[in-house]
């Protein structure tokens, strides 16, 4: 008899769904009834233990489009429901759980990110993405502590055109530029899509003046002569709600972060598309690899088939610019290269 109205319940909620124009949610093979909320998760973490797509997160909490565009926030603490009586599953959370009295720390506190914070951190608040002489004006170093041709944390820098009296600033370098690998051409350079912004480490401003003086914190990259300095905006914590893009997507991986030929789960790509065809922070995409065209002889006669092409994973967008837009790889069941394409689920 269970199983008779589990069939019947599966059977009304796939009729709900098609009613309404979506398809019925599926939830993860082993979905939990409820999940406590702890310092470490994220968003998309916990869109995985309950869903077989994480995108469908808005879906099942019965978002609409404006609560999609906000942060959804959730902290440890709080209980994550699952509801299955309706016609379509739904979460909730439900009331706060605390445990013995006990003194919270601000990361206990916080709400949690949408994708794992500590990856993308270096990446929220840099430039990434500049046009072609847009550095021309900022701040530029000119010489360091004793000529050293290797810096390390607590060595000074000299820099000149400072403008602003911001303690706390970022060290950059201009990069390659970012061509479109959509190009017509394959022989010839693609658009320039915008040039990379290479980020190299962070500075504190000690003395005022031309130049100024500054004494390097931290280093990704080595830091020289000529590199440019920019005031360091406040840190951001990514909480958006991943969700499917409303338009059809369709772009190609320009490259992976750091100069790599191939990357996996939690790599840094960029891909050629951004605000200009409807992309946001939280959007998930899918990764395709094309099919190959492969050769066949039936007959005595030559033959040419295209095989398919291939989706073996997806990423989260956390960095949108104009035409080019950075992602998180959340999954890949092979490596991630530079042309792969980049669709909408």
């Amino acid at each position: 008899m269970r199983r008779i109205i589990s069939a019947l319940l599966l059977c009304f909620s796939s009729a709900w769904a098609a009613a309404q124009g979506v398809a019925p949610i599926e939830l993860a093979p082993d979905a939990p009834d409820r999940h406590i909320v702890v310092p470490g998760d994220t968003l998309w973490g916990i869109a995985t233990k309950f869903l077989k797509d994480p995108y469908r997160w808005p879906d099942i909490w019965r978002l609409n489009p404006e609560d999609i565009k906000n942060p959804h926030r959730i902290y440890p603490g709080q209980v994550v429901i699952l509801d299955k009586s309706g016609a379509q599953p739904l979460l909730k959370l439900g009331r706060m759980v605390k445990a013995e009295p006990r003194i919270y720390t601000e990361e206990q506190q916080k709400e949690i990110p949408a994708i794992p914070q500590s990856v993308i951190e270096p990446f929220l608040s840099n430039p990434l993405v500049v046009s072609a002489g847009s550095l021309e004006a900022s701040a530029r170093v000119v010489a360091s502590q004793e000529s050293r041709v290797y810096l390390a944390a607590g060595d000074r820098i000299y820099a000149t055109g400072v403008k602003h009296k911001d303690k706390n600033w970022q060290v950059f370098r201009l990069g390659k530029a970012m061509a479109d690998p959509d190009r017509p051409d394959p022989e010839k350079p693609g658009e320039v899509l915008g040039v990379e912004a290479i980020y190299l480490g962070t500075a504190k401003l000690l003395q005022e003046g031309e130049p100024a003086t500054f004494e390097v914190t931290s280093i990704r990259q080595e830091i020289g002569r000529n590199d440019y300095l920019l005031p360091a905006p406040a840190p951001e914590t990514i909480s958006y709600v991943p969700h499917a893009p409303a338009t059809k997507i369709n772009g190609r991986v320009i490259a992976l972060y750091g100069g790599v030929g191939e990357g996996g789960r939690f790599s840094i790509v960029s891909f050629s598309r951004g605000k200009r065809d409807g992309l946001e922070i939280g959007h998930v995409l899918d990764l395709y690899r094309a099919g190959k065209a492969v050769m066949n002889r039936y007959n005595d006669q030559k033959e040419t088939h295209v095989l398919p092409d291939e989706r073996y994973g997806n990423l989260f967008v956390f960095r949108v610019f104009d035409r080019v837009s950075y992602a998180l790889v959340m999954s890949a069941a092979r490596p991630v290269v530079a042309g792969d394409y980049v669709r909408t689920p």
